[in-house]
Formats: structure tokens, C-alpha cells, sequence
């Protein structure tokens, strides 16, 4: 394809200012917005202008009342839908980890106790007060040994997930259909400094 429009003049720059012309092996260097007088241009230095010379380029200066303080940024976001999946997903880890917690807290909990005698002396005043003279009465101890003690607390501890996973699910669905009235949750971040 040829250009048949011919010898075309070259164009101008906003402020009359004429491109730097680009040498063959240089990087090239846009121009700058706000040149600095007598300072850098395009990578290129240029000449200082005399002090009547206006070359109708803004020169960019500092204002004298600038705020030295960061100012902290702010943003009002709304919690519009919570998506049921995922919070069922998390819930359900959170109630196995709680549901974990509970199981090694009974078995610290049953061992202190053991070693510090509550069940012996507690398990005696039971026999004494329950016992007649053809029985020796309830025994403490061996109804409360740790196997059955950590039985009951897993038992516990499955209900336990099940009924958060299906109670946080749905709390989540009963919160969309109360945003989608009222807008949801509004929250206010603000960046840390």
C-alpha cells in the first residue's frame, strides 16, 4: 500500500512543543506531561528558556497548604448474599475442629480428675450413701471410666457437626431472604496505616 497523500507537515504538540525525533539504536521516551524547566524531557535534556519566553506548557508546582498526613481511606460495603454452599463448607470444618476440641478437652479434664483422686473419694461417698448391707452400692469409677467417658463425648461431639452444619446453612439462606429486603449487612473497612 502507498501513501498518495504526500508531503505531509509535521504535527504539533499541545503548547507548540515539537516531538524529539527519534534516533536509530535509543530507547524510546514519551513525553512528559509536566516538563520541569531547564530538567529532563523525554529522557533528553533540554535547554533552559529565558524568563519572558512562554512556552504555554503548565509548569506543575507544589501547593503550599498540601496535607503532610496520610489520610486513612474508607469504604461502606454491604454483605448482599451469603452463598449457602460455602458456609455449609465452613461450618462443618469449624464444627469438626470444635467437635475435636471437645474430645481431647474431655480426656485432659477425665485424667486430671483421675489423678487427683476426685473419682475415689466421690465414688466412696456414693457407695457408702447408696449401699445397704446385701450391696456394696453405685460404683462411680467404673461408670465413668474414661472408654465410656470418651464414648459419650464423640456421640456429642457428631451431633454436634451435624446440627451446625445444618443450623449455619440455614442461617444463611434466612439471611439472604432478609437482605433481599432490607439490603443486607452494611460494613464500614478502613486501611490500615
Amino acid at each position: 500500500m502507498t501513501d498518495t497523500r504526500g508531503q505531509q507537515p509535521p504535527y504539533q504538540m499541545f503548547g507548540g512543543e515539537q516531538p524529539a525525533p527519534q534516533q536509530a539504536g535509543q530507547p524510546y521516551h514519551p513525553p512528559q506531561a509536566y516538563p520541569s524547566p531547564g530538567g529532563t524531557q523525554g529522557g533528553q535534556q533540554q535547554p533552559a528558556q529565558p524568563a519572558g519566553a512562554g512556552s504555554g506548557a503548565a509548569v506543575r508546582r507544589p501547593r503550599t497548604g498540601a496535607r503532610t498526613t496520610p489520610r486513612t481511606r474508607k469504604a461502606r460495603l454491604r454483605v448482599a448474599k451469603a452463598d449457602p454452599w460455602s458456609v455449609m463448607k465452613v461450618s462443618f470444618l469449624l464444627s469438626i475442629a470444635l467437635g475435636v476440641c471437645t474430645v481431647v478437652a474431655a480426656a485432659v479434664l477425665w485424667m486430671v480428675m483421675d489423678a487427683m483422686g476426685v473419682f475415689s473419694t466421690v465414688g466412696g461417698t456414693i457407695s457408702e450413701a447408696t449401699g445397704s448391707n446385701e450391696s456394696n452400692g453405685f460404683d462411680l469409677q467404673s461408670f465413668l471410666s474414661l472408654p465410656r467417658v470418651l464414648i459419650f463425648t464423640s456421640v456429642i461431639a457428631v451431633i454436634d457437626v451435624v446440627l451446625a452444619t445444618a443450623l449455619a446453612t440455614l442461617g444463611a439462606f434466612i439471611y439472604n431472604l432478609s437482605a433481599g429486603f432490607v439490603g443486607g449487612v452494611e460494613l464500614t473497612l478502613a486501611e490500615d496505616e
